[in-house]
């Protein structure tokens, strides 16, 4: 089959912030460069978004690219649709292609949904007689037909979602390019365009999807590529590359994590308090530390180990399973479990069933506290223990 796209050893770079406010600033920095003709060579404050990247797309099939935040996605759309030229390297693009790349791109926020259809699709390559022979289908698709002629300005990101998807699956691509755009639709619609993706896929049309809904991707996508720091990771089916890329963004957010874990906490341990106690070790489902990953569902046993160097009247300990992005999503104390215990004194420990907790799969970690009688002041504060949720049945 006849390939649509090639990317023969492309490379593009960027310099990071560098901005000229006068000729005196620029002056100097044209010196700097004159003469200079080996883009291969990064200068000061220059960086690779996309290094050395090579690889064929055939007719009628969808790829997905994937990879974490400044991994280089986006930069290879914009070089496919020609909004930017590679700084090395060569592509060849066979065919009509249409891009839904930014939202707000090709709209005029003065003019009306209906105008800004007539723009946008004049901006891909459509004619006027087309756009009106189609402008129905694409208002309908849409669902705006009771905002198209109300200015886009003031039109949510997800209006702007739905009027350039519409706009752009309409013109009947032979290649269709989509970018991360589709998240802030809502589900309903994100369907709808999955659909309309199909419907394209059968009539012989290449798309190419960049998207961090890895349901979508691997819904609509035969092949994917998974890309870190400008170049290819891996390339292959799905169920061999989602995986790689699930570990990939795990120990990314494992290492954020660290980062926050180290921080203080909100809580303060009061001076005349600090020392009088330790949470010396947290044992989950009896593991203390390792590769610490469980499947949603599973049934959490939790054994905090403890030393109180001196006696601690009725103390209350409390247990927090915290996900990566700050969100509590589970607590238990043992004074609201009517463990009451008189005092502690010397090294113990205490054991807390949380029962099945059906997390979502990411990246967690515990908070384990000893607080005064009132819970109002902690005797200490331990935050570790990070662990991984997968799917029930991991894998895909």
């Amino acid at each position: 089959m006849k390939d649509v796209i090639e990317f023969n050893n492309v490379s593009k770079k960027f310099r990071r912030g560098e901005k000229f406010n006068s000729l005196r600033d620029s002056i100097p920095n044209f010196f700097r460069s004159f003469g200079k003709k080996d883009g291969s060579l990064l200068e000061e404050q220059e960086f690779w978004a996309v290094d050395k990247v090579s690889f064929k797309v055939k007719k009628g099939e969808v790829v997905g690219i994937i990879g974490p935040n400044g991994a280089g996605k986006s930069t290879i759309l914009k070089l496919l649709s020609r909004i930017m030229e590679p700084t090395l390297g060569e592509m060849v693009i066979n065919g009509r292609l249409s891009a839904l790349i930014e939202v707000t791109a090709g709209f005029h926020d003065e003019l009306t949904g209906r105008e800004n259809a007539f723009l946008n699709g004049t901006i891909l390559g459509m004619s006027k007689k087309e756009i009106n022979a189609k402008l129905d289908r694409i208002i309908e698709f849409s669902g705006l037909e009771e905002f198209i002629d109300t200015p886009v300005k003031r039109y949510s990101s997800g209006m702007f979602s739905r009027l350039g998807f519409s706009v752009a699956a309409h013109m009947d691509p032979d290649i269709l390019l989509v970018d991360e755009v589709l998240a802030v639709g809502d589900i309903a619609f994100q369907a709808k365009c999955a659909q309309k993706m199909r419907e394209l896929l059968a009539g012989g049309a290449t798309i190419v999807l960049v998207s961090h809904n890895l349901t979508m991707i691997q819904s609509l996508c035969k092949r994917v590529i998974l890309l870190q720091k400008g170049q290819i990771l891996k390339d292959g089916a799905p169920q061999d590359v989602l995986p790689y890329y699930e570990d990939l963004i795990f120990k990314r957010k494992e290492q954020d994590l660290k980062k926050k874990i180290a921080r203080p906490d909100d809580y303060k341990v009061r001076v005349d308090q600090e020392n009088k106690a330790l949470i010396e070790d947290i044992i989950i489902n009896q593991k203390k530390d390792g590769d610490l990953v469980f499947d949603s569902g599973e049934s959490f046993d939790v054994e905090l180990e403890y030393l109180s160097r001196e006696k601690i009247e009725e103390p209350v300990f409390s247990l927090d399973i915290v996900r990566s992005d700050g969100v509590v999503c589970c607590s238990s104390n043992s004074k609201q479990n009517g463990l009451n215990l008189s005092s502690i004194d010397g090294s113990g420990h205490i054991n807390v069933n949380l029962g099945r907790l059906n997390l979502t799969p990411g990246v967690y970690y515990v908070k384990a506290i000893i607080w005064d009688r009132e819970m109002i002041h902690p005797y200490v504060i331990k935050k570790g223990n990070i662990f991984k949720i997968e799917k029930v049945g991991a894998g895909f």
